[in-house]
């Protein structure tokens, strides 16, 4: 089970990252100024839509290259990645964060910089 720490090894690993908080405590990731991970507790409106879906655990939003990359996650691994109609149109996906570790979370933490992270760093890093 990963927490904010190690969510937060894996992002300053990568080049160009820095990490910031906010005046109420959470906690983002961003490459060149913009934010490709980030701590977000679930509001009123987000518990009334997911029901008893709702996580009770820390939740991450991470950015995602398009909406298809979106639903792709969302259509595999249900009991992991989620969304809140507070996010349709956005290439960005919630995610229960006491699901993930290890690979899969490298993984995503990677795509997600690769997402917002300017094209020629992505080149220098990736290849």
């Amino acid at each position: 089970m990963a927490d904010w720490d190690d969510v937060a090894r894996l992002c300053l690993a990568l080049p160009g990252t820095s990490e910031a908080v906010s005046a109420s405590g959470r906690r983002r990731w961003l490459v060149r100024g913009k934010t490709f991970v980030r701590e977000r507790p679930l509001h009123a409106k987000d518990l009334a839509e997911l029901g008893a879906a709702a996580p009770d655990g820390p939740v991450l939003v991470a950015a995602v290259p398009d909406e298809g990359a979106k639903a792709a996650l969302l259509a595999a691994e249900p009991d992991v990645y989620f969304t809140t109609s507070h996010f349709d149109g956005w290439a960005a996906v919630l995610c229960r964060l006491d699901r993930l570790d290890g690979a899969p979370l490298a993984e995503l933490v990677s795509e997600a910089w690769a997402a917002r992270a300017p094209a020629r760093l992505v080149t220098q890093h990736l290849g």
